[in-house]
C-alpha cells in the first residue's frame, strides 16, 4: 500500500490531498476539504483503469460547491425542516441554507470545513472539533472519519463522534458515482438494486411527511435491478418537480448489502454495506452549473448518482424515525463499505 501527500494553498488555507494505491494498482485520492472522496480509480471489464466518482479540475473548488462533491456533510447531513429541532424541551434553531429549512448542517458546515488528519496503516483518519454553538447546534462534538483502503478494491469508511452535551448527529458520504467513467456519460442506464421494502414519503421541498410507505408497484422499488433512468420521470408524488429521485429509503436488513450499482457499459460493480438504518438515493438532478470537472469536462444533471447511507432526514423532529440523539457518555460508530469488481 503506497500512500503520498500533497499541500495546495487556497484562500482558507493549505489543505492536504492523499493518494492511496493498492497492491492491484487501484487506487482512490482523499482530501482534508470535507473529509472527502475526490477519486476512486479501479479497472473495467478490459482492464482499463476508470474514474469512477465525479471531481473538480480545481480542489480549491470543492470549497461551499453546490452538489457537495464526495464529502462528508455535517453535523446533521440532508434536511432539518424549518432549521429546528428540540431536545429535551429545549428548541435549537440552525441555519437557514435551503429556503425555511437547513441542509447538511449549514453553509458553514462540516463538508466545507479543513479536516485535520492522521495517516494510518492503509489509510487516513480525519478528525475536527466541532465546538458547541457550530451553526446551531449543541455540544461540543469531537469527530471522525476514518478511510481504509483495500488490496480486494474495497474502502470502508468508520464514523466516530463524542460529545460533552446532547446533540443530534447524522453522517454521511457525498460522493457521486459514475461506474462507465466520471465525466463520460449520464448514469440513466447504470442498474440499481436496493435492499429496501419502505421508503419514507417527502414533499415537494424534499422535506419528509412522517410516512413511511411500501415502494411495492412504484417508481421506488428497487428490489429487483432495475436502470435508474426506467421511471425516474414518471408522474409520481415530487420526482417530477426534483428532476428525479432525492429519496430515502429504509434497508430491510442492515447487517447485509445495503445495494448495488452496476454499468454494463464498463461491467463495474459496487457493492454497498452499512450498519445505517437506510440510504438517500440522489440521481445528480441539479448538477448543472457545478464546477469545473477533471479534464475541463463541464458536469450536467444526472451525470452521477449519490447513494448516501445515513438516518433519516428530519429524524429530529419525527419520534418514529430511527433516533439521531447523542448524549454525553455514548459514543457514535457506524461504518460504509464501498466493495468494487
Amino acid at each position: 500500500m503506497d500512500i503520498t501527500r500533497t499541500e495546495v494553498l487556497t484562500i482558507k488555507g493549505v489543505i492536504t490531498l492523499f493518494s492511496i494505491t493498492n497492491d492491484t494498482g487501484s487506487k482512490i485520492e482523499l482530501s482534508t476539504v470535507g473529509a472527502g472522496i475526490t477519486r476512486i480509480v479501479v479497472p473495467d471489464k478490459n482492464g482499463t483503469m476508470t474514474d469512477v466518482v465525479l471531481g473538480y479540475e480545481n480542489e480549491a473548488d470543492y470549497f461551499y460547491d453546490s452538489p457537495c462533491a464526495g464529502k462528508t456533510p455535517g453535523r446533521f447531513a440532508n434536511r432539518i425542516s424549518k432549521a429546528e429541532f428540540n431536545i429535551d424541551g429545549k428548541t435549537y434553531n440552525l441555519t437557514k441554507n435551503d429556503g425555511e429549512n437547513s441542509l447538511h448542517g449549514g453553509p458553514e458546515g462540516f463538508h466545507n470545513q479543513i479536516w485535520d488528519y492522521e495517516i494510518i496503516d492503509g489509510g487516513v483518519r480525519f478528525s475536527r472539533l466541532s465546538p458547541d454553538g457550530e451553526e446551531g447546534y449543541p455540544g461540543n462534538l469531537q469527530v471522525a472519519v476514518t478511510y481504509l483502503w483495500n488490496d480486494d478494491n474495497s474502502l470502508d469508511i468508520i464514523y466516530e463522534a463524542e460529545t460533552d452535551s446532547a446533540t443530534i448527529i447524522n453522517l454521511t458520504n457525498h460522493a457521486y458515482f459514475n461506474l462507465g467513467g466520471s465525466g463520460n456519460s449520464d448514469i440513466l442506464d447504470h442498474v440499481l438494486t436496493i435492499n429496501s421494502s419502505r421508503r419514507v414519503q417527502s414533499d415537494d421541498h424534499d422535506i419528509p411527511t412522517g410516512k413511511i410507505l411500501s415502494v411495492e408497484r412504484t417508481p421506488f422499488d428497487f428490489r429487483r435491478p432495475k436502470a435508474l433512468g426506467k421511471d425516474m420521470f414518471v408522474d409520481f408524488e415530487n420526482i417530477v418537480i426534483g428532476k428525479g429521485y432525492n429519496h430515502y429509503f429504509l434497508i430491510d436488513n442492515n447487517n447485509g448489502i445495503a445495494a448495488s450499482l452496476y454499468s454494463e457499459k464498463s461491467g463495474i460493480v459496487v457493492e454497498i454495506e452499512t450498519d445505517m438504518p437506510g440510504l438517500m438515493l440522489y440521481t445528480g438532478n441539479w448538477l448543472d452549473d457545478s464546477p469545473v470537472g477533471r479534464g475541463g469536462h463541464v458536469y450536467h444533471d444526472h451525470d452521477g448518482v449519490a447513494i448516501e447511507c445515513q438516518f433519516p432526514p428530519d429524524a429530529p423532529n419525527h419520534a418514529s424515525f430511527p433516533s439521531t440523539l447523542l448524549r454525553p457518555g455514548e459514543k457514535y460508530k457506524h461504518f460504509i463499505r464501498y466493495a468494487f469488481s
